[in-house]
């Protein structure tokens, strides 16, 4: 099984590059961050052409998430975070899948630090590190994708000096996922590749690309059971370097059956 997560930056604009995408790589689910579209204007039509199922929590001109599910519907479970009726930010949803709970995430960004944008990306944390600890105890088959807008080691940011004021790498935020990490989920990237250097992120400006001034703030965290089945992760970063694409490239992981094979 191949899952895949995606922050698109406007799917409708962009919806010829995650068409191609999806047709050359063939991933069995998707999780899919800024959408930048209502609910209404979610391409549910042109994702069905391509054969694929989805849900979808959308919103007017910025955020949103969709999970995607190859030949099938995905199961929705939960749209949006629990812990504070009055956060209306779509930034949160999950599906079952396969014998897989998916949940498919977009953290804030939190800048400028310090700031209330930054307090709310904190306390978006603590929330999510709360509803994370409940679902490990559910004890079952679980993947959390997506933006999480955090690097979480210096190995993580092309050059650590520049960007220790930024929201995306305070040490508040590294501890936030610290201690997410710490629950029992596995990084599913950083496992794999061990210390290598790996960005999943580009700025469009000052040449960042070509310079592969990267960060990686795009991840996959895996229950035990899930890990347990972990095969391969990489990120297609050819992706980035097509025309009109995204500022991300899509990432993934590979699982083998239940039974290991």
């Amino acid at each position: 099984m191949k899952i895949a997560t995606y922050n698109i930056n406007g799917i409708n604009g962009r919806l010829p590059v995650l068409l191609r995408w999806l047709g050359e790589a063939s991933p069995d689910i998707v999780c899919l961050q800024e959408l930048k579209a209502p609910d209404e204007k979610f391409p549910v039509k042109a994702l069905e052409s391509v054969g694929y199922g989805a849900v979808w929590h959308g919103q007017r001109s910025w955020n949103g998430v969709a999970i995607l599910a190859k030949g099938a519907t995905p199961i929705l479970t939960r749209r949006g975070l629990p812990g504070d009726p009055d956060d209306t930010h779509s930034r949160y949803i999950e599906a079952a899948i396969e014998g897989i709970l998916v949940g498919c995430l977009y953290l804030p960004n939190g800048n400028p630090w310090p700031g209330p944008k930054f307090e709310y990306k904190l306390s978006w944390f603590r929330r999510l590190n709360a509803y994370a600890g409940e679902l490990l105890d559910l004890g079952v088959p679980i993947v959390l994708a997506g933006d999480y807008n955090v690097m979480p080691t210096d190995i993580d940011v092309y050059d650590p000096k520049r960007w220790r004021d930024d929201a995306l790498f305070r040490i508040e935020v590294r501890k936030a996922y610290r201690g997410l990490v710490d629950q029992g989920w596995t990084d599913a990237l950083r496992s794999l590749k061990g210390d290598k250097r790996v960005y999943t992120f580009w700025k469009y400006f000052r040449n960042a690309f070509a310079r592969d001034a990267g960060l990686r703030i795009d991840h996959f965290l895996l229950s035990p059971t899930v890990a347990e089945r972990l095969k391969a992760a990489g990120v297609d970063k050819d992706v980035r370097a097509w025309e009109h694409t995204s500022d991300h490239a899509p990432v993934w992981i590979e699982l083998g059956d239940v039974d290991g094979s």
